[in-house]
């Protein structure tokens, strides 16, 4: 069973960047499609953006193209969020979460297609 860990989060002011990082262990990294959730209180998950297995097919939510980038690097079985220009509206608990199987070419954009998720990093932006 994979897990998974994220790592980056933190404080930072309006227009700053942070990278966030979310390592697997177990199972085949570079079979599963990773994904990016965020959640403020009261409110649902929402998909920041995703990356699917073998070929790479990214999907990322209208709110952050431009400023977020996903990526992903098999070798060291981990997955990233670069978030460039981030706002207030960026404050969230973030998640990493991933899935297995599905079409390569569609990703997932429904939290509950996703079998895996890691504990979250809060990320807090000042205005």
């Amino acid at each position: 069973q994979v897990q998974l860990v994220e790592s980056g989060g933190g404080l930072v002011q309006a227009g700053g960047s942070l990278r966030l990082s979310c390592a697997a262990s177990g199972g085949t990294f570079s079979s599963y499609t990773m994904g990016w959730f965020r959640q403020t209180p009261g409110k649902e998950r929402e998909l920041v953006a995703t990356i699917t297995r073998n070929v790479g097919r990214i999907y990322s939510a209208d709110s952050v193209k431009g400023r977020f980038t996903i990526s992903r690097d098999n070798a060291k079985n981990t997955v990233y969020l670069q978030m460039n220009s981030l706002k207030s509206e960026d404050t969230a608990v973030y998640y990493c979460a991933a899935t297995w199987g599905g079409n390569q070419w569609y990703p997932p954009l429904k939290s509950i297609e996703y079998r895996t998720w890691g504990q979250g990093t809060q990320v807090t932006v000042s205005s």
